[in-house]
């Protein structure tokens, strides 16, 4: 039976390792992948219905650019013999990595590590540590 695997995928160079990791990985047991990339968009601000009306074009716009950025990844791993499906969705990238594991029942999630070291960072978290904390599933973090 074909396992799912879920790589977080935001056109990083990190990302774009996690991809290559999970495709080494997919194809050595015949497991699937689904590649998703999360937008992160609040919905808690006070608009006028000027910025409501932006808001709703930049969010088409944003749309249209994460899937130019996916689907050619998501035809690479197709292309290494690999069933993918592409996702975008707007959201906490943590919350929603989790979200699809669980109700997918994948068996791994698979992120880049960005490398930020920044003192920020290490005080607030970040979203690879959030990640860690929440997921349903073991994590690989891909240097």
């Amino acid at each position: 039976m074909k396992q799912l695997y879920i790589v977080g995928f935001d056109d990083t160079e990190a990302s774009k390792r996690a991809v290559d990791f999970a495709i080494e990985r997919a194809k050595a047991a015949d497991d699937t992948i689904l590649l998703l990339y999360v937008l992160e968009w609040s919905p808690y601000s006070f608009l006028t219905n000027e910025e409501i009306a932006e808001r709703k074009g930049r969010r088409r716009q944003e749309l249209a650019r994460a899937e130019g950025l996916v689907t050619p990844i998501a035809e690479r791993v197709r292309a290494a013999g690999i069933e993918c499906e592409a996702l975008v969705r707007y959201g906490n990238p943590a919350e929603l990595l989790c979200e699809e594991a669980a109700e997918r029942g994948a068996v791994q999630i698979f992120v880049g590590r960005t490398g930020d070291s920044s003192f920020k960072a290490r005080m607030l978290g970040s979203m690879v540590v959030n990640l860690a904390q929440a997921s349903p599933v073991p994590l690989i973090v891909v240097p």
